[in-house]
């Protein structure tokens, strides 16, 4: 392939490959000229140019495929473009005389075909420079166009549309005949030839003006008829056509006016033209209207749907501005098409005319439209509606009923009414809560105007009515309960009318089948209302004949719909539902018989009703209540379900009579219609859907799509065909429920049960059913052989499918002969569809049957089949039998087969006779290797070469074959997989031909093939990323964007999510890349996209976003969410402002309903608007101009979105530079690199996003909206506003947060949205932001009045939500109320631990705070006044929050919960408790447990709290009953409770914020005196306590929460110290203290039960955890790596630090024996902490774990505890083993150059100090610690010599002489030695001045403790030392700082010792006088310069403030 890659054909290269690959080798070289041509250097093509005219010239005459002339034409155009054109006009006589030839050979047809492309092309790219040659071209082309076949003509069209398209205008001469020529062509009978003119008369119609003006009926006739028996191609392609013209006609373009004076068409004339087809079809048009009117047949199906289209297309060219403008003309015609009686000649004909114009509405008012324009719409609608309903009123009033035609507009209105009510209820549910104001508005009177309908005589009318109310009631929850209510009243009043019995419990049904769409529910009480009518409709039924039929309907549809409730509601009420199931039906055999004596057909009509509601509400209880189902209550069901089955059939076996009555339904026994089942197609398998056309699913014209398909009443769902369809749950893919016609209905559940039931019949009944079954189809004939055949299948596969599911076997062998006698008799069918179920029956039968003999034989059957059959039904259906037998069987089982099986298949895919043969062939093969997996992987080569030369050479007309290539393609690559990545010759020819082949795909003009391509290129894109050139790629997937086929859009989308995920910045470049090219590019093919996609600079993600306000597709929308994250992610903390402007935008496009400024401005954009769409119109395919689309402003469900985003932005930067949340920095870092984009930067723009979501209509948007505004506030509430000190930048929002909030607490607010906001008040209030209390007032004040809702025990005033919301609403109150309690707290204690600067608390004096600092508990006085009540109603929230965990059977009511909301109030206390725990702990501390005290507040307000609230639970006796002793051990029982039970099983899905909340709770609580007694008294409690914080520390990594855990067990440890310590000062000092403690006597220690062992266990995982090395076994294990101390963050070093310490503590609690049992232990751990953590820190700083560790080590050696007889010899052996531990670790070692020897000294010290001697005197250890001394004084390091020195004073001083001496005798000479050194080595730094200064400190000691006759001896050691530090004059000026101090301090001290000893002194000064010299002149200097000081003071008296300050600074 490499060689093709040349500007000339490399013809050698070409020579040496075999023929076959040289199609290949060409179009590949054809690929690069493409590319080249562009880009390459003109001169150099000029020079070529000759040689390669000849080339491209030489390939035309040489039979190219389809794709290879496609690419050779463009080539040449370009080329010609480029480079010189004189020899154009040579090569254009050349092509014309090609299609001039008389050659009519199928050989010569490739030629002729080429020749037609070039021509196209050069005229597309060139033009009007070809000039005046273009008549005898297009002459030519004409004349080609009668003679040829359909290839060619279809190839002639394309062509005749590119020369139209290059010479605009200039063509006009040859207008008309290309226009008579094409016209006649479009009832070609090939599809191809059609769509082809279609396009072309689209691109005629441009320029020919005559088209949609005096030809304008001319044209529609022929597309009227082109689209009878038409396929989906012909439909979109016409429908375009007749859509654009249209509307040219009514709006021509501005162009063509200004050439030709044009008469207009008139709205009517247009609307007229488009009703004809639609209600006449092809048929005469005004030829003979009055005949037409009379009589004859119903228009085609095809035509409706084509036309339909056609309306679409219309208004979508006309645009959004026009439909507004003309809606209401638009809406009436619409309207009367359904009511025109030819629309609606039969039931089924009816519905799908309604469906059509459903579509139709939809698609223009749900799309086009804006928001408010959508209001506006409904706003018609509704009129239109009650316009509708007033002229019914009249007929149905006018008494004489002699008004036949009256009762007929009747019938007619119910169609008009149903698509009306249809739109009205999709355009409020798509608009949510943005369409409040249509309900508020009284002059619109929705509500009223919808309800009247349910009045309507059509239950249709009534049916839809209902729904439209369902849909008003999910849009806006807080509508449906007054709904339910006003439907209740009224059937209460209305009660003696059918229609208003009828009408009204629809609608409650509907409502109820609505309310699992509103997460806030309805009032509980509801349901018994609904259950107590129900009751009474069943019960009066019988009083009245004239209501019997409607009242026993209303009742089981309200009880069926009640169902859907689910349990917890139907719970209470499933008694009486089973007594009412019991009642309806006969209770035994006798009954029935008597029953069937008597009746007459009317009673027998109410039975059946009633019967069948009642099993109606049963599916429903079964559906919605599983959890309901137990054995007992499925055992009284079943007693109804057999009388049942009873009265259908009169046999006793129940399953057997069940599958006959089954079989007879399905098999149309007692059914004279041939009814087909609509299920075949959900049974057969979704990638048959390329066989089965059932991709049709998949097209945005889905719903009237439906109605083309084959089985019965396709696609003719209403909801009158089934009622209780109102209330169950919509399916998936539909937007409104649409059952079918009963009789499909049956057939339908009859298959479906079949399938359920038939692995559990015998085999006996088993072979019975299939010979029956073959009977059934041998009997039947002609269609209704056909009808009887397919339902036969649909149950057998559904059989099948049921064994395969449940495991189960098919049978023994006469069984599976019979059912692959049945299977394979169909294999032969003509039917596809048949055929297709066949081959997957055979599949699903190998499957289940399983065995490799059998599945051998059936293998080999269809391979005999396929050897010897030429006709195509049978080659077709045994070649996918093989496809199927291989994809359920799997490559394994199917192994044997492989080579026969591909061998076959790919010998019938080159059969080009017959392109059904080649589809079905492509089709299994695709199949066989997709389930093959890397079995096929010897056969990858030929299949590959096979696709491409098919992909090369079959028609592009033949899309099916094509989408089959790609479906192998895809399936090849998969196998090949990772290996696409290699660079082997074989590896590189295969991807090469992947590339190759979906190139070829993705020029292809079918758009399923084009998606194919897309979805092979992602699959490469997998598995061989550096491959696929994303520079084509991307720009060609931002195209497909804006495609008009769904699939096709969903292809990209789910490409570019893939790329996004991986490579998201490339794809923005080039998709911006693809902007710019068209912006140089005037390509009008790229304009035509462009107008269409509009990247403008918002870039990809600008398009997206924008996507999502057009597209309903939900796969297709999760993609595009999907894509647009992982863009955000990866770019947008680079490209910050780009995403904040986008969110901003898409948040910005307000739906105020007013409009957004004077109306005179509106209008004039409006109509500059109008003037731009026109000009652009001149250049665009009207048709799919999305311009108009794309002016919609975003929809809410996108602003959603878009807030979502915003929230994500900001998380996103929680791991980027910290500079994003610090303004100071961000600034100077904005000065340093303007393109620095910060975060904090953006705050204002941050706050107004969220503000903008938070206040607006849509309630999901104001959630999004509050949530952003809680995450700002907590990322941004600490940011310092570096401009005014002590103040932080979001006190300037205030203002904002505080007008966001407010809404959110209005009365009318929905109660999440309340809940929400109260969380983020708490946020607001607790972050600390504001300091002015006024100001906190605002938003203070919306808590308190929250607050007295609560208080009151109300929820909202109406009870409009169901007791959960109330629950939620009141728990969040409490929640916030307890966050910012707990706050205000912290804030206390902290100000309460500061010095105190001013001594004010009180309010008045606030001003003298210095400027607006707020007194510390200022806070706190917001929260005191209501504490009193909060503090009572929070116990309660927590003693629910216990109930609730307790087992089901258990709690009853709660303070804040009803039992019949329990499950939803788990929940809600699951987000609250922990606060609420925190709260209650914090305020226990605080007053110490004395609750009992009445607050001042006076009773009233308690007392009523009481009574409302904490009261329900034991109202009975009165609360003052218990001891104080109990409250508390109540109230701790409950904290202690809920903590624990939640530490237990912390669910992996708790936010960590829970475990740290419930921990401090416990901290705060045992910090409390009463609650330490009480957890000290019991000390299981405690041990239990331990046990669980372990268990969490387990599950449970951040150092945060293991801290807050440490903290929590020294709380324990402390109380349980001081109870012991109680207990021992009350035993006295005898000897009894010393057994007390754990351990007793034997020093046992029980796990479980002792504290001090779970202690340990938990300290112990702790220190591991962090210090891995203190465990000897990590040294044992053989992954142990060299060791390498690493140094702790700072959080885990306080973690390390605080365990040890509580370590430390352990002993205490243990009694002697205990001690000796732990302390080995503790001792080890202390030790090695110290080792693995005392490091040297560059300040010298002791780390928190080695203070600990030593002050640990001094807390264990002097604990008292420890030293009794009997324990002190092990005691001793103890400590001086952990003595010597620690000399071996601090021994000096090259391995550990930065080990503390400091510490390491300070520990030894230690050990010397407290020990005592005889423990620590032994020799050994002396030794040791001298040395360790000795090497301390030698160290070269200033810092560590001060150390010892001071180590050195405290060991010298030590009491215990015995102990010093030793010491003393050691290192005092060495100690003298180093002082004496300093004369020589002046000090030069701080430190070694400190150090000589401590040396001195240590000497003068040693003076001092000497005794009188020895002192002169020291002294005489002493003064010399500080003598030789002083100076003398001249080397004072010019010494060192230091040495300047060191000679002050010399003096000074000399100056003290003096007096001291002056005996001795003067004995030392006598005996040396040149001492004596060097003093006297360092005292007179001394003197001098004080005298000088004092002098200079005096003149200068202001600069006295200096030093002070220096003091201050140099002290810290």
């Amino acid at each position: 392939m490499e060689l093709a890659h040349s500007l000339l054909l490399n013809e050698e290269a070409l020579a040496q490959i075999t023929e076959a690959k040289r199609p290949v080798f060409i179009f590949e070289w054809l690929r690069f000229l493409d590319k080249v041509l562009v880009a390459a250097n003109k001169v150099d093509v000029k020079e070529k140019q000759k040689k390669l005219v000849e080339q491209l010239t030489g390939l035309i005459s040489s039979a190219p495929g389809p794709p290879t002339r496609k690419l050779l034409a463009k080539n040449l155009a370009t080329l010609y473009n480029i480079g010189d054109t004189f020899t154009v006009f040579q090569t254009l006589d050349k092509c014309n005389d090609i299609i001039k030839s008389k050659d009519d050979t199928p050989a010569y047809l490739p030629t002729k075909l080429a020749a037609v492309a070039c021509v196209g092309a050069f005229y597309e790219k060139m033009g009007r420079m070809l000039g005046s040659s273009f008549p005898e071209t297009i002459n030519n082309l004409l004349k080609a166009l009668k003679s040829a076949e359909s290839q060619g003509r279809s190839e002639i069209l394309l062509s005749l549309q590119k020369v139209l398209n290059g010479l605009g205008g200039a063509a006009a001469s040859c207008h008309r005949d290309i226009y008579k020529n094409a016209r006649s062509l479009l009832t070609d009978r090939s599809m191809a030839v059609r769509c082809a003119v279609a396009k072309c008369l689209l691109e005629l119609q441009n320029e020919a003006v005559f088209m949609w003006t005096t030809e304008l009926e001319n044209v529609a006739t022929p597309c009227f008829k082109a689209l009878e028996v038409s396929n989906y191609g012909v439909r979109v392609a016409v429908s375009k056509l007749l859509g654009t013209v249209m509307a040219t006609a009514l709006m021509p373009k501005q162009a063509a006016v200004m050439r030709q004076n044009v008469k207009r068409a008139s709205l009517d004339e247009v609307l007229e033209l488009l009703a004809t087809g639609f209600l006449r079809g092809g048929s005469g048009l005004f030829k003979s209207g009055g005949e037409m009117l009379k009589g004859g047949g119903s228009v085609s199906r095809e035509v409706r749907v084509g036309v339909t289209q056609a309306y679409v297309i219309f208004v979508t060219t006309l645009g959004g501005p026009w439909l507004e403008r003309n809606f209401a003309t638009f809406l009436s015609h619409v309207l009367d098409l359904v009511s025109h009686p030819r629309a609606i000649q039969t039931h089924v004909e009816a519905v799908y005319s309604r469906r059509c114009v459903s579509f139709i509405l939809r698609a223009t008012v749900g799309s086009l439209l804006g928001e408010k324009a959508q209001i506006a719409a409904a706003k018609e609608i509704c009129q239109a509606i009650s316009k509708q309903m007033r002229a019914v009123e009249a007929v149905v009033n006018d008494a004489n009923n002699e008004n036949k035609a009256g009762t007929a507009d009747v019938s007619a209105s119910q169609h008009v009414m149903v698509c009306a009510l249809k739109e009205l209820g999709s355009l409020v549910q798509s608009l949510s809560a943005t369409a409040s104001p249509l309900i508020q508005e009284p002059s619109v009177g929705l509500l009223e105007t919808v309800t009247s309908v349910l009045l309507h005589p059509s239950m249709a009318a009534r049916l839809a009515a209902a729904w439209c109310l369902r849909c008003v009631a999910v849009a806006l929850p807080y509508q449906l309960t007054p709904l339910l209510d006003r439907c209740t009243e009224r059937l209460n009043n209305l009660k003696t009318s059918p229609e208003a019995v009828s009408g009204y419990s629809f609608a409650m049904a509907a409502l109820l089948g609505g309310v699992h769409q509103c997460p806030l529910g309805i009032p509980h009480s509801k349901g018994k209302m609904v259950v107590s009518i129900a009751e009474d409709l069943l019960r009066t039924a019988a009083q009245n004949s004239r209501l019997s039929l409607q009242r026993t309907q209303a009742g089981w549809l309200l009880l069926g719909a009640l169902m859907t409730l689910g349990p917890s509601l139907v719970r209470y009420h499933l008694p009486k539902m089973l007594l009412l199931w019991r009642n309806v039906f006969p209770r035994s055999q006798k009954e029935l018989e008597a029953e069937k004596a008597r009746g007459d057909s009317f009673t027998w009509q109410v039975t059946l009703e009633g019967r069948a509601g009642a099993l109606c509400a049963m599916r429903s209880f079964v559906a919605h209540c599983p959890e309901l189902l137990t054995e007992d209550v499925i055992r009284r069901l079943m007693t109804p379900i057999d009388c049942a089955m009873t009265m259908m059939s009169h046999t006793e076996v129940v399953t057997f009579a069940l599958l006959r009555e089954l079989v007879a339904e399905f098999t149309l026994t007692d059914n004279s219609a041939n009814t087909t089942t609509s299920l075949l197609r959900s049974l057969c398998h979704y990638d048959d859907s390329v066989l089965l056309g059932s991709w049709l699913q998949e097209t945005d014209h889905k719903s009237i799509e439906d109605q083309l398909q084959p089985n019965s009443a396709s696609g003719s769902g209403a909801l009158e065909h089934d009622p209780s369809s109102i209330y169950l749950r919509v399916p998936a893919n539909e937007a409104i429920p649409g059952p079918l016609p009963l009789g499909v209905s049956v057939i339908d559940a009859s298959v479906a049960l079949f399938g359920v039931v038939f692995p559990h019949v015998s085999f006996k009944h088993r072979l019975q059913m299939l010979d029956h079954f073959a009977e059934c189809i041998k009997q039947a004939k002609g269609v209704r052989q056909q009808a009887v055949q397919l339902n036969i299948f649909t149950a057998v596969l559904s059989a099948l499918k049921g064994l395969a599911e449940n495991k189960s076997s098919l049978g023994p062998e006469e069984v599976r002969k019979s059912a692959l006698a049945l299977v394979m008799g169909a294999l032969d069918n003509p039917n596809p569809i048949l055929r297709c179920a066949a081959g997957e029956a055979l599949g699903r039968m190998a499957q289940v049957v399983g065995e490799a003999t059998f599945i051998a034989r059936m293998a080999q059957h269809s391979f005999d089949k396929l050897k010897s059959a030429r006709d195509v039904v049978s080659r077709t259906g045994h070649s996918l039998a093989l496809g199927c037998l291989h994809r359920y069987v799997g490559g394994i089982g199917s192994g044997q087969h492989l080579k026969t099986s591909v061998s076959i298949l790919l010998a019938l895919a080159q059969d080009g006779t017959s392109h059904e043969v080649q589809t079905w062939a492509l089709h299994s093969l695709a199949l066989i290797v997709d389930s093959s997996g890397p079995m096929y992987r010897g056969y990858v080569e030929p299949t590959l070469s096979l696709v491409l030369t098919l992909l090369l050479t079959v028609p592009p007309s033949h899309t099916e074959v094509h989408q089959c290539l790609g479906r192998c393609l895809g399936a090849l690559i998969t196998t090949v997989g990772p290996e696409l990545q290699g660079n082997s010759a074989t590896i590189s020819t295969i991807r090469s031909s992947c590339l190759v082949g979906c190139a070829i795909m993705q020029d292809h003009s079918d758009s399923l093939v084009q998606a194919a391509a897309i979805s092979c290129l992602q699959q490469l894109h997998m598995f061989a990323p550096r491959h696929v050139n994303l520079s084509s790629l991307v720009p060609c997937l931002c195209v497909h964007l804006g495609s008009s086929h769904l699939l096709l859009r969903r292809a990209a989308v789910a490409c570019l999510r893939q790329l996004a995920q991986r490579e998201a910045a490339e794809v923005c470049e080039y998709a911006m890349s693809l902007a710019k090219k068209a912006g140089d590019n005037k390509d009008s093919t790229m304009i035509n996209v462009l107008c269409h996609l509009n990247i403008t600079e918002t870039g990809l993600e600008g398009v997206l976003f924008g996507m999502l306000d057009r597209e309903t597709d939900k796969k297709l929308c999760s993609d595009i969410h999907d894509t647009l994250g992982h863009m955000l992610s990866s770019l947008a903390v680079e490209k910050l402002s780009h995403w904040l402007k986008l969110c901003k935008d898409v948040l910005a496009a307000s739906t105020d309903i007013g409009a957004t400024g004077p109306l005179g401005v509106r209008k004039e954009e409006d109509s500059e608007k109008k003037d731009e769409m026109d000009d652009d119109s001149m250049f665009t395919a009207l048709g799919e101009d999305e311009k108009s689309k794309l002016s919609v402003a975003p929809r809410w469900v996108t602003r959603v979105f878009a807030a979502d985003c915003l929230c994500r932005i900001i998380m996103l930067f929680e791991n980027a530079d910290k500079a994003h949340f610090d303004l100071a920095a961000a600034r100077s870092a904005k000065l340093k690199n303007p393109k620095n984009d910060l975060l904090v930067l953006h705050l204002s723009d941050l706050i107004r996003m969220a503000f903008m979501a938070a206040t607006d209509h849509s309630n999901q948007l104001r959630m999004a909206g509050l949530q952003a505004l809680e995450d700002i506030i907590k990322k941004f509430a600490a940011v310092p506003e570096p401009e005014f000190p002590g103040h932080v930048i979001l006190e300037q929002y205030q203002a904002n947060v505080g007008a966001a909030l407010r809404p959110a607490f209005s009365q009318d607010t929905p109660s999440d949205i309340t809940a929400k906001a109260c969380q983020v008040c708490s946020a607001w209030i607790g972050s600390g932001v504001v300091s002015d209390l006024n100001d906190l007032r605002r938003v203070h004040n919306l808590l308190v009045s929250s607050l007295d809702k609560v208080r009151t025990g109300k929820g909202s005033s109406l009870q409009l939500y169901s007791e959960s919301a109330t629950t939620m609403e009141k728990l969040a109150v409490l929640k916030a109320w307890a966050e910012v309690y707990v706050v205000a707290m912290r804030v206390k204690k902290e100000a309460e631990n500061k010095p105190p600067k001013v001594l004010k608390s009180s309010e008045e004096d606030e001003d003298d705070f210095g400027e607006d600092v707020l007194p510390p508990d200022s806070l706190i006085t917001l929260v005191q006044p209501e504490l009193p009540a909060l503090n009572r109603l929070w116990l309660a929230a927590l003693k629910d929050y216990a109930l609730l965990t307790l087992p089901p059977e258990l709690p009853a009511r709660g303070a804040f919960y009803t039992p019949e909301t329990i499950d939803m109030a788990r929940l809600h206390y699951r987000n609250s408790w922990a606060p609420i725990l925190h709260a209650v702990a914090t305020w226990l501390n605080s007053t110490g447990f004395s609750v009992n005290d009445p607050s001042e507040e006076g009773l009233t307000n308690s007392q009523k709290v009481a009574a409302a609230v904490v009261l329900n639970q034991n109202s009975s006796t009165p609360p003052a009953a218990k001891s104080p002793e109990n409250a508390v051990r109540d109230k701790m029982h409950l904290l202690l409770g809920v903590s624990i039970e939640f530490l237990c099983f912390p669910r992996a899905e708790e936010p960590i914020e829970h475990v740290t909340a419930c921990l401090q709770a416990l901290r705060t609580l045992l910090d409390c005196p009463s609650a330490r007694v009480h957890i000290a008294d019991d000390q299981l409690l405690g041990v239990e306590l331990l046990n669980v914080l372990h268990r969490l520390l387990l599950t449970r990594d951040p150092t945060s929460v293991q801290l807050q855990v440490t903290g929590v067990v020294q709380e324990v440890i402390h109380a349980t110290q001081d109870c012991l310590q109680e207990r021992r000062h009350a035993k006295g000092e005898q000897d009894a203290p010393s057994v007390l403690g754990e351990g007793g006597e034997s020093g046992g220690l029980v796990p479980g039960k002792s504290l001090v062992f779970a202690a340990m266990e938990l300290l112990v995982f702790i220190l591991v955890r962090q210090l891995p090395h203190l465990n000897t076994k990590v040294k044992d294990s053989p992954s142990h790596v060299a060791y390498k101390a690493q140094r702790l963050p700072e959080e885990n070093a306080r973690l390390v630090a605080a365990t040890v310490t509580i370590l430390a503590d352990l002993p205490s609690l243990c009694s002697p024996a205990g001690n000796m049992t732990v302390l080995p232990t503790i001792l080890y751990l202390l030790t090695g902490v110290l080792r693995e953590t005392a490091e040297k820190t560059a300040d010298n700083q002791v780390p928190p774990p080695v203070s600990a560790a030593l002050q640990g080590i001094k807390t264990v050696i002097t604990c008292s505890l420890a030293k009794t007889e009997k324990t002190h010899k092990e005691w001793t052996s103890l400590i001086r083993s952990t003595l010597a531990s620690v000399l071996e670790y601090s021994q000096p070692d090259e391995s550990r150059p930065d080990m503390d020897e400091v510490s390491m000294l300070t520990a030894v010290t230690l050990f010397l100090l407290h020990a005592g001697s005889e423990v620590v005197g032994v020799t050994s250890l002396q030794n040791g610690c001298m040395n360790r001394f000795k090497h301390a004084l030698n160290s070269g390091d200033p810092w560590v010599q001060a150390k010892c020195y001071q180590l050195l004073l405290s060991l010298f001083q030590h009491s215990n002489r015995a102990l010093a001496t030793p010491y003393i005798h050691s290192l005092a000479p060495l100690l003298v030695e180093k002082l004496r050194s300093v004369e020589q080595n002046r000090v030069s730094s701080g430190p070694e001045l400190q150090a000589v200064q401590e040396g001195i400190r240590v000497l003068e000691t040693l003076v001092a403790m000497a005794e009188e006759a020895n002192r002169v001896q020291l002294l005489a050691l002493l003064v010399p030392i500080l003598i030789s530090y002083l100076l003398d004059e001249n080397a004072f000026l010019s010494a060192s700082p230091s040495s300047k101090d060191l000679h002050e301090f010399a003096l000074q001290d000399l100056v003290r010792i003096g007096p001291l000893y002056p005996n001795a002194f003067k004995m030392v000064i006598g005996a040396a006088p040149e001492l004596k010299t060097r003093l006297e002149v360092a005292i007179r200097a001394s003197q001098a310069s004080s005298k000088a000081k004092a002098a200079s003071r005096l003149n200068q008296p202001t600069v006295q403030a200096a030093p002070t300050i220096k003091l201050k600074t140099s002290f810290f």
